[in-house]
Parts: C-alpha cells; structure tokens; sequence
C-alpha cells in the first residue's frame, strides 16, 4: 500500500515540479538576458557568471521573502511579524482554490469550464447584497451570505450545463460570452440605486456589515481570515465527492467515457447539469469569501483575473483537489513575491507571468520534460484533457 501511494504521489506530482524547476530555469536567463549590464560583461566570462548568479539569485530571494518570509521585517517588528507576506500568499490564494476548484471539478467530467470568472462575480454579487442590506447574528449572516453565493454561482453555471445537456451548446463558447456578460452586468448594477453607495457616484457598492465580514485569525495586524479554514474544508468536499461518492463516480466515468457511461445507464444530460451546477457553486463560494473575507465592497473589478488564473491552477494541480490546493498557494505565492520583486532587485515584476506561463506550457507538453530530464515513458499529461482521469 505504501509503494502504491508513493508511485501515486510520484506520477500526479512529478510532471507539476519539474514545470516548476524548468520554469524557474527559464526565467532565471530572461533575467539575465533583460539586464543590460550584466550582457555587457560577456567579454569577461567569469565577472558574467558572477554577477548573472548574484541577480538571479536576490531576485528569486526576493520573491521568497515578499511571499513566505522577510527577514527584514522579523529584524524591525520581531519574528513573527516576518510571516506578514506568508499571511498575504494565503488571503491570496483562498479565491484562486476555489476557482481552481470549479475548474478541475468540471475537468474530472469531461467539461471546460471557462466561465469561473463569471461565476465568481455572481457569488460576490450575491454575498455583497445581503451583506449590507440585512443585519443579522454573525452566525446567521455569514452562513447567509455564503449560500446565496454559492446559490448564485450554481445557478449561472448550471445554466450552461442546461444549455449542453438540451440543445449541445459547447461551454467553451458559452462560459466565455457568459464571463462578458457577468463583467457587464456588475458594472451596471453598481450604478443603480440598490447598489450605488450613499454620497458616491463612482461604481462601488456599500460595505458589507460587520456581522456579515469573516472575521481575522490573528487581528487587525494580519488580513488572514477564516475563509482558509472554508477552502480547506472544501477542497476536502471536492475530493470525497469525486472519490467517495456516488455521484462522483458517474462524473469520473462520464469524464473518462460518455459513451459507455450512457451504455452503462448514467444519464449524461443529469452528469453535465449537475457538474456545472456544483462548479459554479464553488466559483461562487469563492466570490462571497473574498468579498466578506478581503474586500468588504463590491467594485466592478471584484474578480480581477481570479477566474482567469484559476484555469492555470487547475491544470497545473492536474485537476486533483490535493494538486489544485498546491498550485492554488504556489501561484498565490508568485504573485505576492512580485510585488517585492521591482522594489528590491530593479527585475520587471512581469518575469513572476512569464514564470507561470512556462509552468502551464510545460505541463501542456510532457513530451518536452521527457526528453529534457530523459524520463521513462512513465509521465502522463493530464493537464489538457478530461479523458482518461482517475481519482
């Protein structure tokens, strides 16, 4: 059994870090390579070598100490206070893993599901209405507000299962017209009256009442919120879902085979439905946390590219809850590292994309890392197609 557990982690975790390792190979010479003065000193090889290792290294550092640990910060304000950036990676990567969810869950069935974005948006519109316009206990009022965004979110997402199920509507097509829709219905529902702030004409809703706000971990100090601890638990869902349950079972088998799980008398249409239905409601579970958990208000930019990137997690976690969850921190931990990066080293802080670009390109072809690491043929890609996914 434990043989079977290590071969297990090794195949689903082995093509994720060696993306990592290349990617991080790959960006380390556009580093080099976008720095004038360090390219000068190519006459001198070792002064180039050098100073190349010197500038990829304070770089990466950089990123490490503006997404885990800043030892400048522990030396001013003491050791604790230095997990400051850890705590933004996690505020960070709480909305990326519930997306990222919705999108692998879809995966698992043999579905695209593009339209995370949107679904994302409707949780939060949801989560911001009844945030603000009801006062309620604290225990009644977040419960509230997260089942209306997870409600909401189901809905727009089971729409488009609906869509495949009666008439075969591809949800590529349709989630992405579904994403325009939901970026232009948010920005006109904060210019009515219901929406529109008091004494503000700029497109920003009230702020969500206290009692609807998820409260912080450790205080003031830290915007870390107990919305970790409802990603955990749903990443958990999604796993005894896909593995232990029956329902499950019939996503997996209509992911790996749609024909002969008809054949074997799983209804498709009810499958598709379904699995949209419960991928929105995790988009939109992610909406409403990130409003009552970081943001408060609902702006037109809510979603930011959460719904984008989550497709990104989703591949790179190779459409496994575990796998998801650890992508859903790296790329949190990427894009928090950027924001040091400029400030401390000079290197552009769009080198953080083109790393995670890579990650996903190399994912998408294992072909490439085969030859490169010189691997057996043991490596499988999962990261394009549903087809063929075990739990």
């Amino acid at each position: 059994m434990i043989t079977r557990f290590f071969m297990a982690v090794r195949k689903n975790a082995l093509l994720p870090f060696l993306s990592f390792v290349f990617a991080f190979f790959i960006g380390g010479i556009i580093i080099v390579l976008s720095d004038p003065v360090i390219m000068g000193q190519l006459s001198s090889p070792g002064k180039f070598l050098t100073s190349a290792g010197s500038r990829i290294g304070n770089s990466y550092l950089a990123i490490f100490q503006g997404s885990i640990y800043d030892v400048n910060l522990a030396r001013e304000s003491g050791f604790f206070r230095g997990f400051y950036p850890l705590s933004e990676t996690l505020v960070t990567a709480v909305p990326l893993l519930f997306a990222g969810l919705a999108v692998a869950l879809a995966f698992r069935s043999g579905l695209f599901n593009i339209g995370a974005q949107g679904q994302f948006i409707f949780g939060a519109i949801g989560a911001s209405y009844v945030g603000f316009a009801y006062e309620l206990p604290l225990l009644i009022h977040v419960p509230l507000v997260l089942i209306v965004g997870i409600v909401l979110g189901g809905l727009f997402g089971g729409f488009v299962g609906l869509l495949k199920a009666k008439t075969g509507a591809h949800e590529v097509i349709v989630t992405i017209m579904l994403n325009y829709i939901a970026s232009l219905f948010v920005l006109w529902l904060l210019k009515t009256q219901a929406f529109l702030r008091a004494e503000r004409q700029d497109p920003i809703a009230p702020e969500v009442n206290s009692s609807a706000q998820l409260p912080k971990i450790f205080g003031g100090d830290l915007r870390l919120h107990f919305g970790i601890f409802i990603a955990l638990a749903t990443t958990w869902f999604v796993w005894w879902l896909l593995t232990r349950s029956t329902i499950g079972f019939k996503f997996r088998a209509v992911g790996a085979n749609s024909n002969a799980a008809r054949t074997a008398g799983i209804s498709v249409p009810f499958v598709t439905t379904a699995t949209m239905f419960i991928s929105g409601g995790l988009a939109g579970l992610g909406g409403a946390v990130h409003l009552i958990g970081t943001e408060y208000s609902l702006t037109a930019g809510i979603a930011g590219s959460i719904g984008f990137d989550a497709i990104t997690v989703a591949l790179l976690g190779q459409a496994t809850p575990i796998g998801t969850l650890l992508g859903a921190l790296l790329f949190g931990a990427l894009q928090t590292g950027s924001r040091t990066l400029l400030s401390n080293t000079g290197t552009p802080s769009e080198i953080v994309q083109v790393i995670q670009a890579l990650i996903v390109l190399f994912i998408a072809t294992p072909m490439l890392l085969k030859r490169v690491f010189r691997l057996k043929n043991t490596v499988e890609s999962k990261a394009l197609t549903a087809k063929g996914w075990n739990g």
